[in-house]
């Protein structure tokens, strides 16, 4: 027996034994679309457990058997394999079925789409191996129709996922966790993979294939539907088309019929955003003629309390944050994003690099994406290029990031291979890759000379001091911070400002993320690590923490990036051996509540633009200091109730601006605040319900860490529940919350039917709070 047919007939029997005692009630599909969503009702066994589950699903956020307090809390184990690299949560080997039937297909194809599963997974249909996919982050699709049951049977869908070993070097998740759809496709019908829809100023190429003996229709609407242009040909050409940009981003849509005889056989609608990209190292980066700095952040894939689960409105809402807190663009660290986080930064006017890799051939840890480069590379890059090239948002396909082998011969001949094949998809858009300095061997950073001309932008992580030096070495480059942390936002962002030939900074990172716990802090130790362990779980180096709330060096960039003319932050007491890491922020924040430290001096420090700073304190001056060339004002001031104001001041000692701090009282109230008030009836639909401890006066506790109990009525289930602490470990998934700096946030998720969903949540001796929303 040759080994493949007993590896496939070895895997058959695993998922005889692991499905047998599952039973399920086929679901009955309609073919009433040419893209249904399958995400309803997947049976999930791992180990004893077994369930029913909906899509998108992360197995590892979920709380783990066999609490105890101590070495197993929620979804975190102690002696996990990925330990604090993978925030101490478990993967494994886990299963996933679903059964159905289908109507007649009228000589229609049935294909399978998988959005991303992380990772390895192996899929079935009725016994037949479809297929092997590695990596965690690309879609795949399987044409089932030559093994799907006559009209009316049942069909039989397997998944077996293997996240196993330390695989990444942060919080992957594990699972289907991105969308799953049926394809019902014509015999002779579009291949959207390979549709590439070019646009140049009031001209639009749609460049694809079709079968042989039929023809192309293209209409262009605009946002309210109304035909804009109309074509039987490849192209479509009108005048003053509205660009896309981001401060603008209006979109058409572009129809694409595929006819034979007069009759439309196919027919796809794809949104289109109409922009031109230039770049030069005397202009910088225009965007449609308008030179544009990118106030970039890198951010990982996950979503928080809901682990790597890439609901809509989860991928939706950290775009609405990075923009609220004046962000433009987007790094995905490190690997391509999901399908619906491309749609709204398309929305939303953010502009995205759309990572590839994180690995070549050498490994960053033992069980990663290395294993699978040589083989499976070019399939995955392809994937991305095929599926993200019709987005307007991405501007920028980067290749790596931070490649050991890069300067090797072998890593100028992958580049230059990478480099092809996107070319070979699409010319439109810039390539770029991040790199660090050389941290192995004998390299030096100027031995990324060869690899970094080879592509349009260099990025650099880490390495904003080589600006100047750079460009008088190496004339014409173009640089951008693909990485900086946040203490150097000033001298890096200086550089943005006053260097053309520097596009923009993107800092590690825009929000917190699970896994590399640690690695922002600011601790009181003897001695400092650059990650943090148990219970240490996420990274705490975002400027949001991982419910969105804004964090100290959130305000210092407001004041840089001029959103804001001043801001104040107050450190806390306690400044003994306090150890800040390279991506760490002091132990400041906008607060003046510190009841056990009244008549003690307090550090406050001050950000501005402006030429002085003015500070107060319950109306009287205390002083008025020059602000430092770092932007900062430092005063010591005597902690009393009441309140402080900063006062930015210009040259001439007149006012820019003001902020204030006032003292709370004791936790008196809990306020919720939900996001919508009304959301569909879907079984995906999210509702989040910010959570406040307040004062009698109506102001947010900012020392209230207290438990809260939750309760749930109508048609919602508990998606997750928790603060943006980064070292309380706790579920996620039960009905109770530990508040963190008086705040806390609850994720709702529809059960897929309307009416009044009521949310109370309560806690000693408070106040409780209560809010409802709809479901229609």
């Amino acid at each position: 027996m040759n080994a493949k047919l007993f590896l496939h007939l070895f895997l058959s029997t695993c998922l005889l034994a692991a499905t047998t005692s599952f039973a399920q009630k086929p679901e009955a599909i309609r073919l009433s679309q040419r893209e249904i969503r399958f995400d309803n009702n997947w049976l999930f066994q791992k180990d004893s457990l077994k369930k029913t589950v909906q899509l998108p699903h992360d197995w590892s956020i979920e709380d783990l058997p066999n609490q105890n307090d101590s070495t197993i809390i929620g979804p975190f184990y102690k002696y996990s394999p990925g330990k604090e690299q993978s925030a101490y949560t478990v993967g494994g080997t886990a299963w996933y079925k679903k059964s159905f039937t289908l109507p007649d297909l009228n000589n229609h194809q049935i294909h399978i789409r998988f959005d991303g599963v992380y990772m390895n997974s192996d899929v079935w249909i009725n016994g037949h191996h479809l297929g092997n996919h590695p990596y965690g982050y690309t879609p795949f699709t399987y044409d089932l129709t030559p093994y799907l049951s006559p009209a009316g049977k049942v069909n039989t869908i397997e998944v077996k996922v293997k996240n196993e070993g330390l695989n990444s070097r942060w919080y992957t998740g594990s699972g289907i966790y991105r969308h799953v759809y049926l394809l019902n496709l014509p015999t002779q019908h579009l291949d959207v993979e390979n549709i590439a829809i070019i646009t140049k100023q009031d001209t639009i190429h749609v460049n694809t294939t079709i079968p042989t003996g039929t023809n192309m229709h293209l209409r262009l609407l605009d946002a309210s539907n109304t035909v804009v242009a109309e074509s039987n040909t490849n192209f479509l050409t009108t005048t003053n088309l509205q660009r896309w940009s981001p401060d603008h981003p209006y979109r058409y849509k572009t129809e694409i019929s595929l006819q034979k005889d007069n009759i439309t056989l196919d027919k796809v609608i794809i949104s289109t955003g109409i922009r031109e990209v230039k770049i030069d190292p005397k202009t910088g980066l225009l965007i449609n003629g308008t030179h544009t700095l990118l106030r970039g952040a890198c951010i990982h894939h996950d979503n928080g309390l809901l682990g790597t689960a890439a609901f809509d409105r989860a991928e939706e809402r950290k775009i609405v944050l990075l923009k609220e807190n004046g962000f433009n663009a987007i790094r995905t660290a490190h690997n391509p994003p999901s399908p619906r986080f491309l749609e709204v930064c398309d929305s939303l006017g953010m502009l995205v690099i759309d990572e590839a890799f994180d690995t070549w051939e050498d490994e960053k840890t033992p069980f990663d994406y290395s294993r699978y480069f040589r083989d499976h590379h070019t399939k995955d890059l392809e994937s991305m290029i095929r599926r993200d090239r019709n987005h307007p948002a991405v501007i920028m396909w980067s290749i790596g990031n931070e490649i050991p082998e890069r300067a090797e011969f072998r890593g100028v001949l992958i580049t230059k291979e990478l480099i092809a094949t996107i070319q070979s998809l699409d010319t439109t858009r810039l390539i770029t890759a991040a790199f660090n300095n050389f941290g192995r061997g004998s390299l030096k950073w100027e031995d990324a000379d060869a690899p970094l001309a080879l592509l349009d932008v260099a990025g650099y992580n880490y390495m904003w001091g080589n600006y100047f030096l750079d460009k008088k070495r190496v004339p014409g480059r173009i640089m951008m911070g693909t990485e900086t942390t946040p203490r150097d936002l000033q001298n890096a962002w200086n550089h943005v400002e006053g260097l053309n030939w520097i596009i923009g900074d993107f800092v590690w990172s825009g929000m917190d993320y699970l896994g590399e716990a640690g690695i922002g802090h600011s601790i009181h130790a003897s001695q400092d690590s650059a990650r943090l362990t148990w219970p240490w779980f996420n990274a705490w180096c975002g400027d949001l923490d991982i419910t969105g709330e804004k964090k100290p060096q959130s305000y210092y960039r407001d004041v840089v990036w001029r959103r804001s003319p001043i801001e104040i932050l107050v450190h806390s007491p306690d400044t003994t051996n306090e150890k800040t890491s390279f991506w760490g922020w002091p132990d400041e924040l906008p607060r003046w509540s510190y009841p056990e430290h009244v008549r003690k001096p307090l550090k406050v420090k001050v950000f501005t633009r402006g030429n002085y700073v003015k500070l107060e304190q319950n109306g009287e001056v205390l002083a008025t200091k020059e602000t430092a060339t770092d932007l900062t004002a430092t005063f010591e001031v005597m902690v009393k109730p009441g309140t402080i104001v900063a006062n930015a001041l210009d040259r001439n000692k007149k006012p820019i601006g003001v902020r204030y701090l006032v003292s709370t009282s004791e936790p008196a109230a809990i306020a919720l605040h939900a996001d919508t008030s009304i959301i569909h009836a879907d079984s995906e639909s999210l509702s989040y319900i910010n959570v406040a401890v307040m004062d009698a006066e109506g102001n947010v506790v900012p020392y209230a860490d207290l438990k809260l109990n939750i309760k749930i009525t109508g048609p919602a289930v508990l998606a997750g529940a928790g603060s943006g602490c980064p070292n309380r470990m706790a579920s996620f998934q039960q009905p109770t919350l530990t508040t963190f700096r008086g705040k806390g946030l609850i994720i709702l998720r529809n059960t897929g039917h309307k009416g009044k969903i009521k949310v109370e949540v309560t806690g000693d001796n408070l106040k409780a709070g209560y809010t409802t929303v709809s479901v229609k």
